[in-house]
């Protein structure tokens, strides 16, 4: 289980585990020999939310980001990262609006959506992470 975080309305979700950099490059991903490409190091599909505190939109999307990492707990795992606590780790990943999720399927494939997302579109990205088999 993962260390947790809370959120705006101070509800303590476990399935998050909120990342350094130096946590993020030893769980996550790494820098690739190419700029600007990542070698991914995680065992299952990753997800990982650029976010900042004072952001209403990063704050609109936390709960429905909380409600989907306890539903797929076990088989996706998902991130937070303060761009501006870790903001070397968002200059890596050239962040430059918020929030901006970053999604890595098992085999290291990267996709990136910038902007609050519904619950429903969110799901349908987390979906598609997933082998066939494991999806709900």
């Amino acid at each position: 289980m993962c260390n947790g975080v809370t959120h705006p309305r101070n509800v303590f979700y476990m399935a998050i585990e909120h990342l350094t950099k130096k946590e993020f490059l030893a769980k996550v991903a790494k820098a690739g020999s190419a700029p600007g490409s990542f070698v991914f190091l995680g065992d299952k599909a990753a997800v990982i939310d650029f976010y900042a505190d004072w952001c209403p939109p990063c704050n609109a999307l936390a709960p429905i980001f909380a409600e989907l990492a306890d539903e797929y707990d076990e088989k996706v795992d998902f991130y937070k990262v303060n761009v501006d606590e870790e903001n070397e780790l968002a200059a890596l990943f050239d962040i430059r609006s918020i929030p901006t999720l970053i999604l890595f399927a098992r085999d290291g494939h990267l996709q990136r959506v910038v902007g609050a997302l519904d619950r429903a579109h969110l799901k349908r990205l987390v979906e598609g992470l997933l082998p066939a088999e494991a999806q709900l």
